[in-house]
């Protein structure tokens, strides 16, 4: 498959929409050669923002893992996760009692802000549920797969509750050929055990794309048409940024690989813009 080099395209926006996962960093760590497309950026005078569906820490830890290598300009005010999405729904909505969730301590941060009493499902004790006014699902490590899981759909069976999935994203690569299952596929499974709808935030629903266009417009005046969305994945980076009406890229550093990616493109129907090696410059 045919792709463009990065450079020159981004230099016909005001702004960047990048994903995290796949684009930015991946199983090793930042992707060789993204901090120089940064300082690339910040010469041009563009504009960026990093969209992420990984609720599993807190917006200033995320910018720290940048800013540890020397990628100063990703600053909090530059993250956009779905946990901030959730966040806000859970201030807004859930007034007292405990809230329980499935994910790490770090990621129980959204919650925490909130104002909220949290619960781990790992602590959790099934025969003491009355106060419990919501489940979150935040990430897809800190507690036992068998037996927390387990707990969550007897929890969900025991007691009505709303039910919250921070993190949207099915699966994520864990190196250059495999994929690990995501927080959002544990909780397609419990859905589809208990017959459940839950809510969602997070990469490809219009929320995060908003939010982000937003914070961008408020620093200068533009349109959808002079912001650029850039992804690894179609289902989620490409399709959002499409509904949203912004040009996309998709990069094959990722979730997609790029002996698979024109057929992907092809039988899903999901076109990008553009398609791009990687974001990284040398």
């Amino acid at each position: 498959m045919k792709t463009k080099d990065f450079r020159s395209i981004v230099t016909n926006y005001k702004a960047v929409f990048f994903d995290a996962f796949g684009v930015l960093k991946n199983h090793k760590g930042i992707i060789p050669g993204v901090e120089n497309t940064f300082d690339f950026l910040d010469e041009q005078g563009i504009d960026y923002y990093i969209l992420t569906n990984d609720a599993s820490r807190s917006p200033e830890a995320l910018a720290q893992v940048y800013q540890d290598k020397g990628m100063v300009g990703i600053t909090t005010d530059k993250i956009i996760s779905s946990g901030m999405l959730a966040h806000d729904w859970l201030k807004l909505k859930i007034k007292s009692g405990r809230v329980a969730y499935l994910g790490t301590e770090q990621s129980a941060h959204y919650i925490e802000k909130a104002g909220l009493e949290t619960l781990s499902i790992n602590r959790l004790n099934l025969e003491d549920v009355d106060d419990i006014k919501c489940l979150v699902f935040l990430d897809d490590e800190g507690f036992d797969w068998n037996d927390d899981i387990n707990k969550v759909i007897n929890l969900l069976r025991k007691k009505n509750m709303t039910v919250i999935v921070a993190n949207t994203d099915v699966n994520y690569p864990v190196n250059r050929t495999d994929i690990a299952i995501a927080i959002g596929g544990i909780s397609d499974m419990v859905e589809q055990i208990l017959g459940r709808h839950f809510i969602r935030f997070g990469k490809p629903d219009a929320q995060m794309f908003m939010f982000a266009y937003e914070k961008a417009c408020a620093r200068q005046p533009m349109t959808r048409d002079d912001v650029l969305m850039v992804g690894d994945t179609l289902f989620t980076d490409i399709i959002g940024g499409n509904k949203f009406g912004m040009d996309t890229v998709l990069v094959l550093s990722g979730n997609t690989l790029p002996e698979n990616a024109k057929m992907k493109i092809r039988s899903t129907g999901i076109i990008p813009t553009y398609v791009c090696g990687s974001v990284a410059s040398f």
